[in-house]
């Protein structure tokens, strides 16, 4: 009976085809990706494995939609919200050990002491569309989580701290996190003090943006806490400035005479008493000095123009050093000329 033979080239070309496939697969899997430069994956609030799959593919992330949903479902993989960046040539095995590790992107975004809305709105653009900050800003709610109902909107009611936040997070929950880190770590600090607590964050905010030298805030304070005894105005420069924004003229300049006369609950110059909200976020110096505030016989302060301030009894005492203040000026002047 006669052999049939088989060409051991056939047999080996015959191996490779069958391998083929199997090859395929796994450059689909493992070979580099489409990306050409850095992207980010949102995973949004309600969004499906689909909708993440073709989105990505849509993107360029990934070349094949159906291979990452085949692998997804034979994981059952349970996205997790967040934001995801993804570099240039990454395999799909890469991008999808991303999604499986939740592996978030945070971004690092500080809110520093003597922050106003404004300043929050711009440091929180990128994560927040303008007119969605200022409608959550007046939120009674969020006010209320702060700990102050009475609240009119949010200006003082944010920690000073350095936050981790992702673009996949609602705007809302943004907010939350930064009303419940002041609530747990401002609130309960001021307890305590000669006024109400409401009333010490806003003096504490005025003396936060009139010094930043904590050793004269709790003088600066006295100043304040004397002139509300007395019933006297306060006179406070940055209230002048904070009635000028509120009114929608946002210029960050030095106040005008105009700013001075301007009628506003905030211009503590037209109006007796403090403001009806903090002005800014006030530091822990700040806000230890509102509490114990140093009341003596100083009524008056006035910058020296080498970073602190000189305190005076009188108005007579006053005027002179608002001269020497002047002097400074003038001698500083000349010696950046000269």
């Amino acid at each position: 009976m006669a052999r049939s033979h088989v060409s051991p080239r056939l047999l080996v070309a015959t191996a490779l085809l069958a391998l083929l496939p199997l090859l395929g697969g796994w450059w689909a899997w493992k070979g580099q990706g489409p990306l050409q430069h850095p992207a980010t994956v949102l995973v949004l609030k309600g969004m499906s494995l689909d909708q993440v799959a073709d989105q990505m593919a849509r993107d360029g992330v990934i070349r094949s939609a159906a291979l990452f949903k085949l692998w997804a479902r034979a994981r059952n993989l349970r996205l997790i919200r967040g934001e995801y960046t993804i570099s240039p040539r990454a395999s799909l095995a890469e991008v999808a050990g991303k999604l499986r590790r939740g592996e978030i992107h945070y971004t690092p975004v500080v809110v520093p002491d003597g922050l106003t809305a404004w300043g929050l709105e711009k440091r929180l653009r990128s994560f927040i569309p303008e007119e969605v900050f200022w409608q959550l800003w007046r939120s009674p709610r969020l006010a209320r989580i702060a700990g102050f109902p009475e609240a009119k909107d949010l200006e003082g009611l944010v920690a000073p701290a350095t936050y981790r936040l992702n673009h996949a997070m609602e705007p809302e929950e943004i907010f939350l996190l930064l009303v419940e880190a002041f609530r747990n770590q401002v609130r309960p600090r001021l307890e305590g003090g000669p006024l109400p607590p409401y009333q010490t964050l806003i003096l504490a905010s005025l003396v936060e943006k009139e010094s930043h030298l904590p050793e004269e805030q709790p003088r600066v304070a006295g100043v304040y806490l004397k002139r509300l005894r007395l019933g006297m105005r306060l006179q406070c420069d940055p209230t002048s400035l904070y009635a000028r924004w509120v009114s929608g003229d946002l210029r960050f300049t030095a106040p005008t005479p105009e700013d001075i006369r301007r009628p506003s609950p905030f211009n503590t110059y037209t109006v007796a008493g403090l403001p009806p909200t903090p002005i800014a976020i006030p530091s822990p110096a700040a806000i230890a000095a509102a509490k114990a505030p140093e009341v003596g016989r100083d009524l008056y302060f006035v910058a020296t123009g080498l970073g602190g301030h000189a305190f005076a009894p009188t108005l007579k005492q006053h005027d002179r050093n608002i001269n020497a203040y002047r002097r400074e000026l003038a001698r500083q002047r000349r010696a950046s000329r000269g």
